[in-house]
């Protein structure tokens, strides 16, 4: 049903997406450095909890929306490759702050911290846009069921945004401390995924990271 060249293109975006500094990010560092893993853990409960939020209001608005009016997927196409276009300049600008340099917090109770982590997801504009203007040009009328397709790409990115984020939660503490102590890494990490994510805007724009009419070459 779905073109693997539109798995491809979803998980090099939700990659590049996850490995750049955003609020979710810096929600889950911060805990794990200043409370221990297992806060971060919980707090990355309530981060997938959000992505199935969105998953699903998404998912079901644009089913509908898209099989009434197909035209849609171009300017959501294009408005999603202005934004990566955005987010990679964010992230490579000069000054900015690595998502390793955090402060302490007050510590939290576990229900407080799977709160944070679900509303940290929902308000950020990164995921937003996500489900609203990038996952959905990856789907294609032609290949069945709009939902299910839907529903699958968007459990594909939720599933590299976990793992990733798993990862980080896991050894944030470690991280933040070789990082701090090695300047160069930190500007080679910012320029590395700032570059990856104009590509995929530059992809995406033109039509060739799987969109609905042309596949992945």
């Amino acid at each position: 049903m779905i073109e693997q060249s539109a798995l491809l293109g979803v998980v090099s975006i939700a990659l590049g997406m996850v490995l750049s500094p955003g609020p979710n990010m810096m929600y889950l560092v911060s805990r794990s450095i200043s409370q221990g893993r297992r806060a971060g853990i919980i707090s990355l409960g309530g981060v997938a909890a959000g992505f199935l939020v969105y998953l699903v209001g998404a998912n079901l608005g644009l089913a509908v929306l898209f099989a009434a009016v197909p035209e849609l997927l171009t300017v959501i196409r294009i408005a999603g490759a202005c934004y990566l276009l955005w987010l990679a300049w964010k992230t490579i600008k000069p000054g900015g702050v690595s998502v390793f340099t955090v402060q302490d917090v007050p510590a939290d109770s576990p229900r407080r911290l799977f709160t944070m982590g679900l509303l940290t997801n929902l308000l950020n504009p990164k995921i937003a846009i996500l489900y609203v203007a990038i996952i959905p040009q990856f789907v294609d009328l032609t290949k069945g069921d709009v939902l299910l397709q839907g529903i699958i790409l968007g459990g594909f990115q939720i599933m590299v945004a976990v793992s990733v984020n798993l990862s980080i939660v896991l050894a944030a503490g470690a991280l933040a401390g070789f990082l701090a102590r090695r300047p160069s890494w930190l500007r080679t990490q910012r320029i590395t995924m700032g570059s990856l994510l104009g590509v995929l805007a530059v992809m995406l724009a033109l039509g060739t990271s799987g969109n609905v009419t042309t596949p992945l070459t």
